[in-house]
């Protein structure tokens, strides 16, 4: 057990000085001095507690879900009777009181109709999304069910929480803590970000594109007075358009949603070099476009972005190759933010931000130099106890304390990791569970010499009998730090990364380099007794 040879010594030695080397760039970060820019640079980023940062609670408005869905079921219900074969005449379509019913022409088509509703009806899940009842013989009726409606809402607040979270990445920041909070409400940490109205702007833009037909039969007097025609919706124009407070109206149902996009890019149009945002479709987006294009050829169609008219250009041909141009008053910034938004995107419900915080680097620096003053007189304290009860031995514990540290922040470093206030914490916790470690090993190895054993098979079964108990109550702690970051969030996240990666260094320290360096000194020095 006290065996290593020169290949393992060598692998051994170098582990170490990979993760301490990894650690340098973070330790030059709290200095004058700069890290050279040709070698790698990991670092370990900063929490909201200790850079400063901003917080922000949105809030969802779940109504906003139902309606939504009730204007899905109403294309579907159109799409699928209008396709069937022979085609299903419906008549009377209302969408009060939050759900929609309908007359069939034809009562013969009753069962039919009924027949091939039921897949909108029963959804793709195990919950069933609407009941479907026949009154007064022709009038069909959906109604939402509550588990359904709690099911889409949970849903869309996922899929919001992951918009969120990949706008947020496209901005550069590193490490945020996106998480939810109750039904309804998600809560953003975004350290180290000192413009929250760029954050806020960036959250509040739902990015909800559409392209619907200009309903060109509609009266201006009308529209101005908000009169729609039957089947359409008025819209106003975007604020700074040519078009400022006016609206149009669009056709409600028939056109394409920007949630088919697979790209979109901030440009410069080529004739007037104004800023533009370039989208493209995926390939069934596309197809759907170029449908919409080829069929309305002379027409103007609106592109409405969250209930707002960009613009109302006209299909002077075919477009076909699934891309297509934006436009409307934009400056570079917006259109950046436009095409974050729309890559990411859209949200499917309308977020408020209903509360603000914005953390000072100030705090952070204190939270900083009180954890590391801390941590330093801690660590200082045990060195000396060491060295004072356990002389050589205490050394070797005291040296590989100071390699612990080091390599948990190089593998931090290299691991990208956060550290937050609670981390500091966690770092303190591994220096006193590597001293733990040496203390039993010790205390071991005396009680072995008590029975009489000589120096080298006292040390021997010192380090054997003392590593099972240590290993023993790792794994316990090990088990504690994964469920700790399975299941918490944030900076309890923090101090369990913090934790696990400590357990593993503090072993590696404190039972095999101390090890080592003890069999390459009772080898070189064979002594006949030590003291302890």
């Amino acid at each position: 057990m006290l065996d290593f040879p020169t290949w393992k010594k060598t692998w051994l030695w170098l582990i170490a000085a990979v993760a301490i080397f990894a650690a340098l760039p973070s330790l030059f970060a709290t200095t004058d001095l700069r890290w050279p820019e040709a070698l790698p640079e990991p670092t370990v980023n900063l929490g909201l507690d200790l850079a400063g940062g901003s917080h922000i609670l949105l809030e969802a408005e779940a109504d906003q879900v139902a309606a939504q869905r009730l204007q899905n079921m109403e294309e579907g219900v159109r799409t699928v009777l209008e396709d069937a074969e022979p085609r299903i005449r419906i008549g009377d379509v209302s969408t009060a009181d939050g759900r929609m019913s309908f007359m069939i022409d034809d009562a013969s088509d009753v069962d039919r109709a009924r027949e091939l509703l039921m897949p909108l009806v029963n959804g793709a899940g195990m919950v069933r999304e609407w009941d479907l009842t026949v009154i007064d013989e022709t009038r069909l009726v959906l109604t939402p069910t509550e588990a359904g409606t709690e099911q889409a809402v949970t849903d869309a607040m996922d899929s919001a929480t992951e918009v969120v979270r990949r706008r947020i990445d496209a901005l550069g920041t590193r490490e945020p803590t996106i998480i939810r909070q109750g039904d309804t409400r998600i809560v953003v940490q975004v350290p180290g970000l000192d413009n929250p109205d760029q954050l806020k702007e960036l959250l509040g833009q739902t990015a909800k594109l559409e392209f619907k037909m200009v309903d060109e039969t509609a009266l201006p007097t009308d529209v101005a007075q908000g009169i729609a025609p039957p089947g359409s919706q008025i819209f106003p124009y975007v604020e700074g358009s040519a078009q400022e407070g006016t609206s149009v109206a669009v056709r409600r149902l028939g056109g394409i949603r920007g949630d088919s996009l697979v790209g979109s890019q901030q440009s410069f149009d080529p004739q007037t070099n104004e800023p533009v945002v370039t989208i493209q479709f995926d390939q069934q987006g596309g197809a759907r476009f170029a449908k919409l294009s080829t069929e309305n050829v002379g027409k103007l169609f609106a592109i409405i972005l969250d209930g707002e008219v960009l613009s109302t250009p006209s299909f002077n041909e075919p477009i076909l190759g699934g891309s297509a141009q934006i436009s409307g008053s934009f400056t570079t910034e917006s259109a950046n933010n436009l095409s974050i938004s729309l890559r990411s995107g859209a949200l499917p419900v309308d977020l408020a931000v209903i509360e603000e915080r914005t953390v000072g680097p100030d705090l952070g620096a204190d939270s900083i130099r009180r954890g590391m003053l801390a941590m330093m007189i801690g660590s200082l304290a045990v060195v000396v106890l060491m060295i004072a009860t356990y002389g050589r031995f205490g050394i070797y514990a005291a040296a590989a304390l100071v390699i612990n540290v080091l390599m948990l922040l190089g593998i931090m470093a290299w691991l990208n990791t956060t550290l937050t206030l609670p981390g500091i914490a966690g770092f303190v916790l591994t220096i006193g569970a590597a001293v733990d470690a040496n203390v039993l090993i010790n205390e071991r190895i005396r009680e072995e010499r008590k029975r009489g054993r000589r120096v080298v098979a006292a040390v021997e079964n010192g380090y054997k009998e003392a590593s099972r108990a240590i290993y023993d109550a790792n794994i316990t702690n090990f088990i504690a730090g994964v469920l700790l970051f399975l299941f918490g969030s944030g900076p309890i996240r923090g101090f369990a990364i913090v934790l696990v990666v400590g357990l593993f260094t503090s072993v590696f320290t404190a039972v095999t380099l101390t090890r080592m360096w003890v069999a390459g000194w009772l080898r070189k020095n064979r002594p006949s007794d030590i003291t302890l």
